[in-house]
């Protein structure tokens, strides 16, 4: 079963389409949506596990040039 997580990112001024552009050429990065408010972008990831999670998160999201800061909450499951 694979892991499912959103990721809220708030961006640096002036950088939300460009991490959103970062962001969607990501193969695990399922959908994106910035929004007005904080946090500034919403993503949905579906990776094989929480190591995977963890890798994307730490080595893909967080060296993308405007992420400031992460807030990963897995998605969990009920059935």
């Amino acid at each position: 079963m694979s892991t499912r997580a959103y990721v809220l990112l708030k961006v640096k001024t002036g950088k939300t389409k460009d991490v959103v552009r970062a962001l969607n050429a990501v193969s695990s990065v399922k959908q994106v949506h910035p929004c007005f408010g904080q946090p500034d972008v919403f993503c949905f990831v579906e990776v094989q596990d929480e190591k995977g999670l963890s890798d994307l998160v730490i080595r893909t999201i967080h060296t993308i040039d405007g992420v400031d800061e992460t807030d990963t909450h897995i998605v969990a499951e009920t059935a």
